[in-house]
């Protein structure tokens, strides 16, 4: 018998498991799939061709957890993309953000926004490092009742975070508070004239959040991206060398060597509990595994809704995991790729800097609210947004020499399809278009084409357990964020239910693949067992 089981060996799931076995415990993850990770995997999707399933770069993983798991040693490397981004505009124009060169190349279209850039990067700067000092903290719980008024009181005036907000200048607590509420339309607009770099920076503020970049709240998305770093570097975005896997089979190495047993192919059918609180779980082959103390890295949504009997649940916690709102308008796709893409703006065909970078295919804020409401209207977009990753030429690993594979993280469509209408109909013929979009761009990428992978929103939810596709564990709006993540009242890993934690994306600080909930939900674990 264990004295912990974790739900799930996705990252979260590893580096609570690791903290918790560091500390003494025996502890059990089980994993519903062959093979862990969740969706931060490496898997050949066709012979010789090999690439991350689902998640698709690095910048949040925390530095940490980076360091207490030694995942350098247990095999982890990331290396930096030469620029962060390129944004093909037309047949002629481009733009390049990152590696020293965004300021020229701003000025190409506007001189003004060029000289605007220094002060626009001290301001978010400002803002990002008062969330890396809270990403790594538990949010005030607020009392459930009060009202969402009472959270950010409390959350500005908690430790560290409300005595550094309280000595910025009142511009930069302005910034603070327009970060956390405008849109990232809005935000930008006000600093930015040229619709280039507009669309560089506010794609950070859509990607993954089924949203236009004019909904409110999306700044914070924005936000929410920035705040990581590559190798000490704030800001960067890089690529682990085999993948998104090498991460989570970094984090496998150092959880056994903490004593932490992995069992795969063994998904949790029903979290087990009576009136005093949990008691272990069954699997979905009938086994009954006892434990005092079962902590979850699924979906809030899918654990409460699918997995335990509404009766342990009050009320009001009952009904707002059954509101929970996720689904982010993701179709997730790879693809194997006999030669680079010759873009029409900047063609070649042989290695170049702008081939290591996040390539976005949404040239102005307008294209990406387009691609919005017409998913909203028709289930997906006409004229989508593809962020195109090629890691192979970073990593020769993932390929045949001379051939390539390309990341493709395609918004937006509908979580759920209008009028009845399924994904498994569609997932092809959506799929083309995504392939016809970058062709647009890049002339004869369409016939590079060797081999792809899809992966619908339906696919990820089946898949990975990514509710609607929602890789963030739910949406994150300002109800949805710190002190309301996943409710007022629980925003401490802990549950209504005694001995039931969790550690996943649906509670602070949110999605992507940083380990922060990982890292908090054992602290709070801890304390709960030592007590």
């Amino acid at each position: 018998m264990s004295d912990i089981i974790v739900i799930g060996a996705g990252h979260n799931g590893l580096v609570c498991a690791f903290y918790l076995a560091r500390a003494g415990h025996r502890v059990t993850v089980l994993e519903k799939r062959d093979v862990v990770g969740g969706a931060a995997v490496t898997e050949e999707f066709h012979p010789g061709f090999r690439n991350s399933v689902a998640s698709y770069t690095v910048s949040l993983l925390n530095p940490k957890v980076i360091a207490d798991m030694d995942l350098a040693r247990h095999g982890l490397t990331v290396v930096e993309r030469e620029i962060s981004n390129f944004l093909p505009l037309d047949d002629t124009r481009y733009l390049k953000v990152g590696g020293g060169k965004t300021k020229q190349e701003v000025a190409k279209f506007s001189a003004r926004d060029a000289d605007r850039l220094d002060a626009y990067g001290e301001r978010l700067d400002v803002v990002a490092d008062l969330l890396r000092d809270l990403v790594l903290e538990t949010p005030p719980n607020a009392v459930s009742g009060r009202g969402l008024l009472s959270v950010l009181p409390q959350l500005f005036k908690a430790g560290k975070l409300g005595r550094r907000i309280a000595k910025l200048p009142a511009a930069l607590q302005q910034e603070v508070l327009n970060l956390f509420t405008q849109s990232a339309g809005d935000y930008l607009d006000q600093w930015f004239e040229s619709d280039p770099i507009k669309a560089a920076y506010g794609f950070d503020g859509i990607v993954g959040n089924y949203a236009s970049p004019y909904t409110p709240g999306s700044a914070y998305v924005l936000l929410h991206h920035v705040f990581g770093e590559v190798n000490g570097k704030k800001g960067a975005w890089g690529h682990a060398i085999g993948g998104m896997g090498a991460i989570t089979q970094a984090m496998a190495r150092a959880c056994a060597e903490a004593g932490v047993v992995i069992r795969t192919g063994a998904g949790v059918k029903r979290v087990l509990a009576d009136k005093l609180g949990v008691t272990g779980v069954e699997t979905e082959k009938g086994e009954v595994l006892k434990a005092a103390t079962v902590v979850s890295n699924l979906n809030p949504k899918l654990l409460f809704t699918r997995m335990i009997e509404q009766g342990h649940l009050p009320e009001p916690f009952a009904e707002r995991m059954q509101n929970w709102k996720c689904g982010s308008g993701t179709f997730r796709m790879n693809v194997a790729l006999s030669e680079l893409p010759s873009f029409s703006c900047l063609p070649g065909k042989t290695r170049a800097e702008h081939h290591t970078a996040g390539i976005i295919i949404a040239p102005s804020l307008r294209y990406m609210e387009d691609a919005y409401m017409d998913a909203r209207r028709h289930g997906w977009s006409k004229a989508p947004i593809v962020e195109i990753l090629i890691p192979s030429t970073l990593d020769d690993t993932l390929a045949p020499k001379g051939a390539h594979v390309a990341s493709l993280f395609c918004q937006h469509v509908a979580p759920q399809l209008p009028d009845g209408k399924s994904w498994d109909d569609h997932r092809e013929e959506v799929a083309d278009l995504m392939i016809r979009t970058v062709d647009r761009f890049a002339p004869g990428f369409k016939k590079s084409v060797i081999a792809r992978q899809i992966n619908s929103p339906l696919d990820l939810e089946r898949t990975f357990g990514l509710v609607g596709g929602d890789i963030f564990h739910g949406a994150l709006g300002l109800d949805q964020l710190f002190s309301a993540r996943p409710m007022l009242g629980y925003a401490d890993y802990r549950t209504p239910v005694k001995g039931l934690y969790q550690c996943g994306s649906g509670t602070h600080p949110g999605g992507g693949v940083t380990g922060a909930p990982g890292h908090n939900a054992a602290r709070e674990m801890l304390r709960d067992l030592r007590g």
